[in-house]
């Protein structure tokens, strides 16, 4: 009894800490960020706007597997976006649906029009609307269009075909095929490179729609695990960039070989690898909270399932290869939250997480047994009063949106423990599998063709 009283009072106090460091390392990163886009708007107020031809080539990678019912609408929005000097590069990997001719044609039709209708899903102000969608009239004679077709490799294959033979950009975004961007993505993820110090940017994900329950719960997580990420670059410990909008120099890609095909997930991998080979205290990689792109959530608990035990996998196989990094003492190097902290806590809350289901049912057995449904209680308004935080906080949000989803803030937490349930049976999956996560082969990253959301339309 006093062993599971001590460990329970550990274990809250490990939640406390991380939600008060989140919370005050997200407004840290506000304020912060505020005062950044105040200043820029002072320089561009006096400075005399350069021109399309001093500006750096983006070359943004879109690799695709049987993705012919969304590509259009990713290519879309890209075209429409504020940035004009891009290269377009689609590498259909051994496609057996009409991806590859949906984008010939897609391509050829921006060749040979001087003015181009293009739709998007954002209004004027900026923010994201599922379903009511406008278009916009773009020119973009100089965007250099590309379409690179291969056998079936792999996500990671695709992306290394493309940057190592046919990409001429100094900054690469990699781009999933069925994720969306915000008008000004591309931009202000190269205000950030222009930083020497920044090498990677982390864009920030969000989902689509989210009218189903379990829509609903992966917009919450997505939105209030990528507040974290505010913290972790505060704090210089931010090691993980996803795929979807990451953008990076072109030579950082060179110099560490670009990604590698031996995990599930190809992204961390490579941020990862970024990290180790270049350490984090002269050169970073940082997660831009401006920087937004929207990618379709799962639309059933099955793909889910699927989903999770893929990144769970790749996260400890990524984990396991770069383990020479955890309590690494290189302070000239390696930053000390990263090594001492942010590691280190990567395999404490997995530990945390298998636990999780014994401790759940302890606070139970207390609150019947000594009739202090209190502590429940508290739980619950503990976290409520973090997601309406985080929910209002959120800059990209219209304050309509905000009050529907507050709504469903209210009840949001039961189902986060479904999310634990699904993230314990993919850790429990990853750990009979084990031999995978110590024994990588050099096949793993491999697509998985998620079924697709009906609140938007592709073509």
């Amino acid at each position: 009894m006093i062993i599971f009283l001590y460990l329970l009072a550990c274990v809250n106090m490990i939640y406390l800490v991380h939600l008060g460091l989140f919370t005050i390392g997200a407004n840290g990163y506000d304020i912060l960020r505020f005062k950044k886009e105040r200043d820029e708007r002072r320089q561009q107020s006096t400075a005399i706007k350069k021109t399309v031809s001093k500006l750096k080539l983006v070359s943004v990678v879109i690799p695709a597997h049987n993705e012919g019912s969304a590509i259009k609408r990713t290519l879309d929005s890209v075209l429409a976006n504020s940035y004009s000097n891009l290269e377009i590069i689609v590498v259909d990997d051994g496609s057996v649906d009409n991806t590859a001719k949906i984008v010939n044609d897609y391509f050829k039709k921006v060749s040979e029009t001087k003015k181009l209708s293009v739709r998007t899903y954002f209004d004027k102000q900026g923010f994201f609307g599922s379903t009511k969608h406008r278009y916009l009239k773009v020119q973009r004679q100089q965007t250099k269009l590309k379409l690179i077709t291969q056998t079936n490799q792999g996500k990671a294959s695709a992306m290394n075909h493309a940057i190592k033979d046919y990409v001429s950009g100094e900054y690469v975004m990699c781009l999933d095929a069925d994720s969306i961007l915000h008008p000004k993505a591309i931009e202000r993820a190269v205000n950030y490179l222009k930083n020497k110090q920044i090498i990677g940017v982390a864009a920030n994900v969000r989902i689509i729609g989210g009218k189903s329950l379990l829509g609903k719960l992966q917009r919450f997580e997505h939105m209030v695990g990528y507040r974290s990420k505010k913290f972790y670059s505060l704090a210089n410990c931010e090691f993980i960039i996803g795929g979807v909008g990451s953008t990076y120099r072109r030579s950082i890609l060179r110099k560490v070989k670009f990604y590698d095909n031996d995990t599930m997930t190809e992204d961390i991998g490579l941020s990862l690898k970024i990290v180790a080979t270049s350490g984090n205290k002269t050169q970073r990689v940082y997660y831009a909270a401006d920087v937004v792109a929207f990618t379709e959530g799962v639309q059933n608990f099955k793909d889910l399932l699927r989903q999770r035990y893929r990144w769970k996998m790749g996260s400890l196989q990524n984990l396991f290869k770069y383990r020479s990094l955890i309590g690494e003492y290189q302070p000239t190097f390696y930053s000390r939250a990263l090594t001492l902290y942010r590691l280190p806590m990567a395999i404490l809350s997995e530990v945390l997480l298998m636990l999780e289901p014994l401790i759940l049912g302890y606070i139970i057995y207390l609150s019947i047994a000594f009739h202090t449904l209190g502590i429940i209680f508290g739980a619950y308004l503990t976290i409520t009063l973090y997601i309406m935080m985080v929910l209002w906080s959120d800059e990209h949000l219209p304050t309509k949106d905000k009050l529907k989803m507050s709504v469903s803030a209210l009840w949001i937490y039961a189902l986060f423990y479904i999310m634990d349930v699904v993230q314990t049976a993919a850790m429990i999956k990853s750990l009979r599998l084990y031999k995978k996560i110590i024994h990588r082969g050099s096949d793993l990253s491999t697509w998985v063709s998620p079924k697709r959301a009906k609140q938007i339309q592709a073509i």
